[in-house]
């Protein structure tokens, strides 16, 4: 039904095994949302916060990720209902909202999110692929149940509350947005900063109180995944062009190489 939401689970311990890391990439309209849908990813993220997107014209290119592995998730730019909205009708599966700062923020997050009773939601009928049910009621409680809830960590206030954010019901993934919190952090872009490095480990330690999955919004310049894997961080996006560009010259260089039949 929602296969980012199945890792989450996975991570987290909710089934079998623990799970591996959620990796995903970022996308647009203009992108090859099809092959890179199908290209393994965890999820395709799309972005209209500081991309020049409108969230109502998402609803084609999310539509390509029908049937694939890759799970739709839309970061709003602000947290607000009729945003959440928009991006849950165009058939978002996740939602993220930057600069959560307050327990009050995040359940407001939440309840956009999710139908009546767990939330204040507006009904526009079935939008995305959820599967079938035998009723409408089955629907929407599996829409509560599937989403993946994100809110972003990015400000010294929501680093001080962050026990009380992540005491909210409903909380999948505590998403860190790098360049914003080592900017809050007063070492903008110094990310291997000793202040930037505690701030992290301590949001790591606080989502494994609470049961949530840390993640980063990417990877910063010159450093790692494995490090942030180590340090307990399971969900992030990468950039994907530089591993197509790979494939096709290997691709390319196997033929190129090949001797004629004689």
């Amino acid at each position: 039904m929602n296969h980012l939401k199945d890792v989450v689970r996975a991570i987290r311990g909710e089934t079998l095994a623990p799970g591996p890391a959620a990796i995903g990439t970022t996308v647009g309209p203009q992108s090859e949302v099809r092959f890179l849908a199908g290209a393994g990813f965890d999820f395709l993220l799309f972005d209209t916060q500081h991309a020049s997107v409108d969230i109502k014209d998402l609803s084609p290119a999310i539509a390509q990720t029908r049937g694939t592995g890759a799970s739709p998730v839309v970061r709003v730019g602000d947290n607000r209902p009729e945003l959440i909205c928009y991006a849950l009708d165009a058939g978002a599966k996740g939602i993220i909202v930057p600069m959560v700062n307050t327990a009050e923020e995040a359940d407001r997050m939440v309840r956009a999110c999710k139908y009546h009773p767990a939330g204040i939601r507006s009904n526009s009928g079935i939008r995305g692929e959820w599967g079938e049910f035998d009723s409408y009621r089955a629907f929407m409680d599996a829409v509560n149940d599937e989403l993946v809830i994100i809110p972003m960590i990015e400000t010294i206030e929501a680093m001080e509350q962050i026990d009380e954010i992540l005491d909210v019901p409903g909380i999948d993934v505590l998403l860190v947005g790098p360049s914003d919190l080592s900017i809050a952090l007063d070492v903008p872009l110094e990310y291997d900063h000793p202040r930037y490095i505690e701030a992290l480990d301590a949001i790591a330690a606080a989502c494994r109180r609470h049961g949530v999955v840390p993640g980063m919004y990417f990877i910063p310049p010159g450093m790692e995944p494995a490090f942030f894997i180590q340090k307990g961080f399971r969900l992030f996006t990468v950039p994907w062009a530089e591993w197509a560009t790979q494939g096709i010259q290997s691709g390319l260089g196997s033929l190129r190489s090949a001797k004629p039949y004689r």
